[in-house]
């Protein structure tokens, strides 16, 4: 058992050590839940809204469908065409029809998306940095192989 775990948790025993791994992937989550909030304080934009920009500002200029977007998400969101409304709204996404299909409609993040991702890349890099001064390479390059294990599909 990890020493660090049983402290945050108040508790010594565990039902084995699978239960422990999912407790301390919790927490590591909520960990970086948090870091990503605070990150984020100020901006006007979630995680998951920060989640789509960064999709689209890596295929920028061009754009992405709804269901593009939703395959490429870290959290699958329910409610992204309402998402998508909101950042519109926003100014930080625009969309148009597809050129062959009318009926679809693609999403683009514009120069105002653009730039918040920017003002934002400072705070968003500073979570790397302390990640990097928690884990090495090496330890990070071993967990994410772990978290694949973990998310994968059977």
């Amino acid at each position: 058992m990890g020493e660090m775990l049983g402290r945050r948790l108040r508790q010594e025993r565990f039902e084995g050590p699978h239960h422990e791994a999912l407790l301390a992937l919790l927490l590591a989550n909520a960990a970086v839940e948090t870091m990503l909030g605070h990150a984020f304080e100020g901006s006007g934009v979630t995680v998951p809204q920060y989640n789509v920009l960064r999709i689209l500002n890596g295929v920028y200029p061009g754009a992405h469908s709804r269901g593009e977007i939703a395959g490429r998400m870290v959290r699958r969101a329910p409610d992204l065409t309402r998402m998508l409304d909101r950042l519109e709204r926003m100014g930080l996404v625009e969309r148009t029809k597809g050129d062959l299909d009318h009926r679809q409609s693609l999403a683009r993040i514009t120069g105002k998306g653009r730039e918040l991702l920017e003002g934002m890349h400072p705070k968003v890099a500073q979570i790397n940095q302390i990640l990097s001064r928690r884990l090495t390479e090496q330890e990070a390059k071993s967990l994410a192989v772990l978290l694949e294990k973990v998310y994968g599909e059977d």
